[in-house]
């Protein structure tokens, strides 16, 4: 039977809570030993204690290898000999709840589970206290999870700052490097229109030695053939 959660739309089968309960044995065999169920004055109900003070659930300390008798193990081999039916799932981060029926006996299990390991599990004969414990323990999955939420939202939101300034400093080489390529080639620009005004001034004094050279050999060009003129004028006078 697949009951779907509904805080979280996660389904949750009666085989994966095998597994799950198989988890947790494991776990519980290992925390030092302490009463874990308390009796009430109904006869027909019996619950689990928290390992841990709800405002703060640690996981479960180690036990004793020895199997204890406690709602807990009643709950697994009930469920490793498939004698409960799952009527409700809830899951809210790393906890969950779930609530069983065992037809054979009318009893009702409400579990409260961390992870993979039950952590709390009360048994009452009573359908309308399963139900009032089940929504009780659904809503301490929110409570519980509520840190756990707020830190995957947190981690998602430190991930993508990360991104952002990873890419932004990557930006902001990209800009440093154009302006420092930027001014180097100004730097190179300016350089050169220096030396192109050195030089254009070089050469337009070369032109202007030039120019005055030219000037004093065409006078002197001038005067020599005014000198030839006068000597041929002064020859046909003979």
């Amino acid at each position: 039977m697949v009951i779907l959660s509904r805080k979280t739309g996660v389904a949750l089968s009666l085989g994966a809570l095998f597994a799950l309960s198989a988890c947790s044995s494991v776990s519980l065999k290992q925390e030092p030993q302490r009463p874990v169920v308390a009796q009430t004055q109904n006869e027909a109900v019996q619950e689990v204690e928290p390992v841990a003070p709800a405002a703060a659930p640690a996981a479960p300390a180690s036990r004793p290898a020895a199997t204890l008798n406690t709602t807990v193990s009643e709950l697994q081999q009930l469920i490793q000999a498939r004698g409960v039916q799952e009527l409700r799932t809830a899951y809210n981060g790393r906890y969950g709840a779930s609530l069983l029926f065992a037809s054979e006996n009318l009893t009702y299990y409400v579990a409260l589970f961390q992870q993979r390991e039950f952590w709390r599990v009360f048994k009452t004969s009573d359908a309308d206290l399963a139900e009032r414990m089940y929504t009780q323990y659904r809503q301490d999955t929110v409570d519980y999870a509520a840190s756990d939420l707020e830190r995957i939202k947190l981690q998602a939101e430190v991930a993508r700052t990360e991104k952002e300034l990873t890419e932004s400093a990557d930006q902001l080489t990209v800009l440093q490097n154009d302006l420092v390529m930027q001014r180097q080639q100004e730097a190179l620009a300016i350089a050169q229109r220096e030396e192109a005004r050195r030089q254009a001034q070089a050469l337009a004094e070369q032109e202007r030695d030039a120019r005055d050279q030219l000037r004093e050999l065409q006078r002197q060009i001038k005067e020599l053939e005014q000198q030839r003129a006068g000597m041929l004028e002064r020859q046909k006078r003979r």
